[in-house]
């Protein structure tokens, strides 16, 4: 009943992200016009712990150690602990918390699993700057990171998500699974985090190489490099490429990014065992711009992080690198200001004949228009890292924010609009939002744009792979043939994306084409074709495929295992199995899912679906019945309770929950084509024909409703409403054995 639905995870949902990578580099190299390719003699195989970079590398040690990166995890003590833990009491939404030392512990009393209050030791500080959070340990060695936080910069306790009341029960609680280390923030806040998990225990047995975000976090195990640097062949002179590091100096830009990228991406990691590759793709899935958590046009809205921001901008496709404005290894600016920018744009940009405002006022700092600040976790403000020039006539149109009225309050977008127009002329240079914002709309007018912007080699990867997911509801040919292009892209998150969108595409417009990303270079992008033939039978894969599709397969069941710790993960393994047609294990698996996450409704929609295809109907109308009653306004819980009443012979139901359905303003065509078939078996012909007209505005494309109506008008005798439906058939499934009569009456 419910289409299998691709879920990106937050590698910290909930904590401090690590500043940037630490590289040596501060400026372009020699290299940057390089093709990125390998650049280690060989993988170094063990590490050597921070404490013996010193002796080489005294500043780059100095710097790291004022870093919050050196802060990024530390054990308890009062030089750590920056919160009042002198008896402090901080109440909100309900909670009280009490924080006081006892026995040189460091204790806070809050609410528990159980909603109950309890003492809690402390047992490590988590982050710095601007918050700090605490770790404490509970049973299957979960760590958990308390709500109650401490604002390093105003020095008072506060609670993350203000104003929130958090159920004891519900995921994001401290105790649950949104706050757990071990899942969601380790591998960012430590160095080679193991995580460890069983399975069938539910528990972790958690290691790291040391505590904090160190040295070898971003430049790789040292052992390879301190053999060479001791070795006679260094002495007498001879060298190797990055001195049998992962990274080092000179290194392209986009090897860089690779390594800033796993904690400052919203991300999927694939596995715990890393392809030292330039190809990101190889190793995490990054969460693509779309509207579910961007702004439409590619602005920060959710926390993003920086890299889905800066791959969109001309900063990053000018081979601008991270270290060209971040210090490695302090993490901080290496100037402040306008001066940052100016260093490499030129000094026309830093005038009023540019930016329109009074000189040294926050309306004329670059970063005030180019780079708009939002405040995530309550207290900590980052920035957009798009670099984008605003845009007030696209708010004007779709609702999108610009940093003018974001000072200018009291002002309208229209005003702003008019003010850029008189400033800078009434053309807009082309920017890849002037197609992404129509695109993400899903009308009829969007095809055109995704298209366009999916094939635009100029434009950015992922912005390109964002017009290739939304194309995924489209499933007209033209949009199958642009994917099924898309497969021979030359960037991997492009593939990725098209073969992902495929899923609901018929099968024989892409099988043939689709082999060979079984095959890809990429594992990401294997990983995403062996999903999509898993939906169909054995007998379905081409025989000279099987063999790539075992591997893949092979691949895609580890990268399931390795996220079977989320809720999510949990998910997608049930997905897998249902499309499997292991029902048993799928149900299995959407409980356990709902267990860590109650309030995940889109699992129970599958789980209906699960026990559905049992015949556990009855289970199926409860775990509905659920998802109503905590989503009381979802129209596609109300769909499904309509087909479930149908099929379960209650008609009067069945048309009380589509209209409900319908009500809530449902854009799905299936409930307008379903809730037409009903009425007219059920005599109503004439609010028949509205209702599937009214899915047919909505999707002209949809195959369903033009088969319906098509059906209807030519029992009807009326072939010049058929033929327009007939033609959609034709155009979209021509050898279509149920199609042919249709066909042969109207002459085509």
């Amino acid at each position: 009943m419910v289409k299998k639905r691709k879920i990106f995870w937050v590698g910290a949902i909930c904590f401090l992200v690590c500043l940037l990578v630490m590289l040596l580099e501060n400026c372009n190299s020699p290299d940057d016009k390089k093709e990125t390719k390998a650049v280690t003699m060989s993988t170094p195989d063990a590490f050597v712990g921070s404490s013996t970079c010193q002796s080489c590398h005294a500043k780059e040690f100095k710097d790291w150690q004022k870093s919050d990166h050196f802060r990024a995890m530390e054990g308890p003590n009062d030089s750590t602990v920056l919160g009042d833990f002198n008896n402090a009491s901080f109440t909100a939404d309900g909670v009280t918390n009490r924080f006081y030392k006892k026995d040189g512990k460091f204790i806070i009393n809050t609410q528990g699993e159980d909603g109950k209050n309890h003492d809690y030791e402390v047992v490590y500080t988590f982050g710095f700057y601007p918050l700090q959070q605490y770790l404490i340990a509970f049973p299957g060695g979960r760590l958990q990171s308390t709500r109650a936080s401490w604002d390093s910069r105003s020095q008072k306790w506060f609670h993350q998500y203000a104003g929130q009341k958090i159920y004891h029960h519900d995921w994001i609680h401290w105790t649950g699974t949104g706050q757990n280390w071990n899942t969601m923030c380790a591998s960012c806040h430590s160095t080679d985090f193991q995580k460890n998990y069983d399975f069938s225990k539910d528990s972790y047995n958690s290691e790291w190489k040391e505590l904090n975000v160190s040295c070898e976090s971003c430049h790789g195990p040292g052992s390879k490099h301190v053999n060479f640097i001791n070795s006679p062949e260094h002495k007498n002179g001879d060298h190797i490429r990055n001195a049998g590091l992962l990274y080092s100096k000179n290194t392209n830009p986009q090897i860089q990014l690779n390594t800033c990228a796993p904690c400052h991406a919203r991300k999927a990691d694939i596995s715990s065992s890393v392809i030292h590759s330039d190809e990101i793709v190889d190793n995490m899935i990054p969460q693509i711009i779309t509207n579910e958590f961007y702004h439409a046009d590619g602005q920060i809205r959710e926390e993003d992080y920086e890299y889905g921001s800066f791959t969109q901008s001309k900063m990053f496709h000018s081979n601008v690198r991270c270290s060209n404005c971040h210090n490695p290894h302090s993490g901080k600016l290496v100037m402040t200001g306008n001066a940052l920018c100016m260093s490499c744009h030129k000094p026309k940009y830093d005038t009023k004949e540019h930016h329109f405002h009074m000189v040294n006022t926050a309306g004329a700092e670059c970063i005030s228009c180019h780079m708009p600040m939002k405040t995530y976790m309550g207290v900590d403000n980052r920035r957009d890292h798009s670099f984008r020039i605003p845009r007030p006539d696209q708010s004007v149109v779709y609702g999108t924010p610009n940093t003018c009225t974001s000072c200018h309050k009291e002002k309208s977008p229209a005003w702003a609009a008019e003010a850029i127009r008189k400033w800078y002329g009434p053309e807009r240079a082309y920017h890849f939002s002037d197609d992404l914002l129509p695109g993400s709309q899903l009308t009829g007018k969007s095809e055109k744009h995704l298209i366009k912007l999916l094939l635009d080699t100029a434009s950015p990867e992922i912005a390109r792979a964002t017009a290739a997911s939304y194309l995924t509801g489209m499933q007209t040919r033209a949009g199958a043939d642009a994917l099924v292009a898309a497969l021979n892209d030359k960037k991997a998150l492009v593939r990725y994306q098209a073969v992902r969108s495929l899923e609901n595409y018929p099968v024989d417009s892409w099988i043939q084409s689709a082999v060979q990303s079984l095959s890809d270079p990429v594992r990401g992008v294997r990983i995403a074709a062996a999903d999509l033939f898993h939906r169909l039978p054995g007998d379905a894969i081409p025989t000279s495929a099987r063999s790539k599709y075992a591997a893949a397969d092979i691949e895609n069941k580890k990268y399931l295992q390795y996220q079977s710790d989320f809720a999510v993960g949990n998910v997608m393994q049930a997905d897998y199995d249902l499309q499997g047609g292991d029902k048993v294990n799928a149900i299995l698996n959407y409980v356990r899912g709902l267990k860590k996450d109650s309030l995940m409704n889109y699992a129970r929609l599958n789980l209906s679906s699960a026990y559905n295809a049992l015949g556990k109907n009855q289970e199926a109308l409860m775990t509905l019945k659920e998802a109503l009653a905590i989503d009381p306004r979802n129209d596609r819980i109300f769909y499904n309770l309509g087909l479930l009443y149908y099929e379960l012979g209650n008609v009067p139901l069945a048309l009380e929950n589509f209209k409900s359905a319908l009500l809530l303003g449902s854009s799905d065509p299936g409930l307008y084509y379903n809730y037409g078939i009903l009425l007219q078996q059920q005599g109503n012909l004439k609010d028949a024909e509205k209702m599937l007209l009214r899915g047919y505005a909505i999707s002209p494309t949809a195959i369903n409703v033009n088969y319906a109506l098509a059906f209807m008008y030519m029992g009807q005798q009326l072939p010049q409403k058929a033929l327009l439906h007939a033609k959609v058939l034709r155009a979209l499934d021509p050898n279509n054995p149920d199609y042919q009569n249709i066909f042969r009456s109207l002459g085509l």
